[in-house]
């Protein structure tokens, strides 16, 4: 539960993860509001008149003072990336943070929603201090720089898998699409509402529609405070001004909006209500836009009639920046022109408290909610809008409905396969029960299943390209990590599937292994769990090194130190004793043993039989009936017969020959599964405790 601390009036938060109710937030609000007014000195209560509310904008106010951020750099240098920033932005206002790159823009942005650490200063809601609490997250979003969307997913479907994230469970679905599409005319978006994200191999939607249907993400639960780091990056003038636009539109729902921007056109400029210019860390400007001429030309550099204000602005401050003094008269002349402007602050700003301003926010349709309940207050704002079970199923049927979208790549896996099998085929076809036979099985079987852990590689790129979306979404509490991961296992297993079959079919007859229906349905099975392991396993690295290429270099190397100690080059127990435990840990180990039992354990099959003993060696060219009494003297050394159809060695004997007798073939396929199983709890603590940005 919260509490407040009476001193500070700050809100603090024990206990753990789960995010409270909107309601104890609110009673949390009110009790630290009466603690700061005991006595004589306590308020009346106020009454809020809604019909005059509905007039002008809903009385929100945000406020920064004396933000100072310091980071460590090599050799306990210290960088200050903000320095004495302060500034307001009210509802219904969007508030611009302007400057050139390195000025400090995007980490004011962060430091403002509550993701940076060690900062100094406060950050105010109506009077009640904010930063860093459970409340923020609740009454705000926050939109990344960069477009993290699944390409092959329409708009309205992005925009719907949001909304089965992000809201209530106690919504129903055709109010959750209500509220998409009424998101969707928000956002400018109902032409393509039809249209594929895309990206490079598919033409979808352009790219100021990518960079609203982004903002659309982040909002669908409508907060009343938005941030954004950079949305017009990367656009043109006339995508950047609609992206503007349509941030107008929603401050004009009752948001709060502050964005950084790097620099904006005139047209922009004009839809802007304050703006902040930072020049490495300090604010050198903090106003409305439309003063800016007055301010330059105060300080005195007068911007010409056909100049770009900010175009000039930021070309004076880095004139200034490159001075011996820098911009420290920009920044005093700043303080002291802040001083002689009058701020406006009306009385409604100041009236009501921050619990009653969130009311009223929530009784107009900001932070959408399932209640219905008159009270505002008993919505449950909890941790996860689903349970676990209902998010796996939302996360399965959104990877399968992307997935499903690129045929191209699902043949061509499936093709691959098929076409590696049919190479096998021709090459090891047919294969007799001579002692050759036996050997050339051994080779098909040792390159059989390392081609399948080696063709389970191609599973680096998948969640390396999700990592930022998965980021994201549960930063937002979206869902839990092993609903992803139990999600990421499930819609892995039909494409598995399919590639087993495709080989086994390939292979089984055509090499001419042995044991008929019951034999092929295991070596099916076994093919199966290998895939699965081998794709565990992948995706596991590429849950724990982001990096595609040492991803790759990682995969590659322990597969081949797996094949060189998986027992076909060498066996068990010529193994060297400091290296034998890798043996045991090799993926390929249980595959191998286990197809090699299934094709070799039957006693009655004979590999070889009479003359063919003398097959490869020195005695191969010695006549038939030389071979014969080399047979008789044997025998009768022996105590039996030897003839020419004697078996001198069965399945069974090659098994031992090649060190395979501690397990079974049903043992080797469950460890081989628990392996998969295993790589899969690793990559859930991978993605629990590596992958942390604190830009998302």
């Amino acid at each position: 539960m919260p509490r407040v601390a009476a001193e500070s009036e700050e809100i603090s938060f024990d206990g753990g993860n789960e995010l409270p109710t909107l309601g104890e937030l609110m009673k949390d609000l009110e009790e630290g509001h009466r603690k700061k007014y005991s006595g004589a000195d306590s308020p009346d209560h106020h009454i809020v008149d809604l019909t005059s509310l509905e007039i002008r904008p809903v009385p929100l106010l945000l406020s920064f003072n004396n933000l100072k951020y310091d980071v460590r750099g090599k050799a306990a240098t210290v960088k200050t990336l903000l320095n004495d920033v302060s500034g307001e932005v009210r509802d219904g206002d969007i508030l611009a943070v302007l400057g050139a790159s390195g000025a400090g823009k995007s980490t004011l942005i962060d430091a403002l929603a509550g993701r940076v650490s060690t900062l100094k200063g406060t950050v105010t809601l109506n009077g009640e201090k904010v930063l860093q609490t459970q409340l923020l997250k609740v009454i705000s979003a926050y939109v990344m720089q960069e477009d993290v969307l699944f390409p092959m997913l329409t708009v309205k479907e992005t925009l719907m898998f949001a909304s089965e994230f992000r809201l209530p469970r106690s919504l129903s679905k055709s109010k959750k699409m209500e509220r998409v599409q009424a998101l969707i005319d928000q956002l400018g978006l109902r032409n393509a509402a039809d249209t594929i994200i895309g990206n490079e191999g598919h033409r979808g939607v352009s790219g100021g529609e990518r960079r609203r249907v982004s903002i659309g993400v982040d909002i669908i639960h409508d907060p009343i405070v938005l941030f954004l780091d950079e949305p017009t990056s990367g656009l043109d003038s006339t995508n950047a001004f609609m992206v503007v636009q349509v941030l107008k539109r929603i401050a004009r729902s009752g948001s709060m909006v502050i964005m950084s921007i790097h620099q904006p056109s005139a047209r922009i400029l004009d839809l802007l209500d304050r703006l902040i210019i930072l020049s490495r860390g300090k604010s050198v400007f903090n106003g409305s836009p439309t003063s800016l001429p007055q301010f330059l030309s105060d300080f005195g550099h007068p911007v010409s009639e056909k100049e770009n204000i900010t175009e000039f602005a930021l070309d004076l401050i880095r004139q200034l920046e490159g001075s011996t003094d820098g911009t420290k008269e920009l920044v005093e002349f700043n303080e002291k022109w802040q001083l002689q402007v009058s701020t406006e602050v009306t009385t409604s700003y100041k009236a009501l408290s921050l619990k009653e301003s969130i009311i009223t926010s929530i009784s107009r349709g900001k932070l959408v909610s399932g209640s219905t309940s008159s009270n505002p207050i008993s919505m449950e704002t909890v941790s996860y809008a689903n349970t676990p079970l209902v998010e796996t199923y939302i996360l399965s049927k959104r990877y399968m409905k992307n997935w499903s979208r690129t045929p191209e790549l699902i043949i061509a896996k499936i093709a691959t396969v098929m076409v590696t099998g049919l190479l096998l085929a021709t090459i090891y076809w047919r294969l007799d029960n001579t002692p050759r036979g036996a050997q050339e099985r051994m080779a098909f079987f040792a390159f059989a299943t390392s081609t399948i852990f080696y063709t389970c590689a191609d599973n680096i790129s998948v969640f390396i390209q999700e990592r930022y979306i998965f980021l994201k979404e549960t930063t937002h509490n979206a869902y839990r990590t092993y609903s992803y991961v139990i999600s990421h296992a499930l819609v892995s297993l039909p494409q598995l599937l399919a590639l087993s079959i495709a080989f086994a079919a390939t292979t089984f007859w055509t090499v001419g292994l042995s044991g008929g229906l019951e034999s092929f349905f295991y070596y099916c099975l076994i093919i199966y769990a290998a895939f699965w392991s081998g794709s565990s396993f992948v995706t596991f690295i590429s849950g724990l090194i982001p990096n595609a290429r040492i991803s790759f270099i990682v995969t590659i190397s322990y597969l081949s130190y797996c094949l060189l100690m998986g027992g076909f080059y060498i066996n068990r127990d010529r193994i060297p004793s400091y290296w034998i435990w890798f043996h045991y840990i090799s993926l390929l180990k249980y595959p191998y043993e286990a197809v090699l039992i299934n094709e070799f354990d039957d006693p009655s099959r004979c590999f070889v039989r009479g003359v063919q003993v003398f097959d490869g060696t020195l005695l191969a060219k010695v006549s038939d009936s030389m071979k014969y009494k080399l047979f008789d003297t044997l025998g009768n050394s022996l105590g039996t017969k030897i003839t020419e159809s004697t078996c001198l060695r069965t399945g069974p004997d090659l098994l031992l020959q090649q060190g395979i007798s501690q397990l079974s073939k049903w043992d080797c396929l469950w460890i081989t599964v628990a392996c998969g199983l295993f790589f899969r709890i690793l990559f859930y603590f991978s993605l629990l405790f590596g992958n942390k940005n604190k830009r998302t």
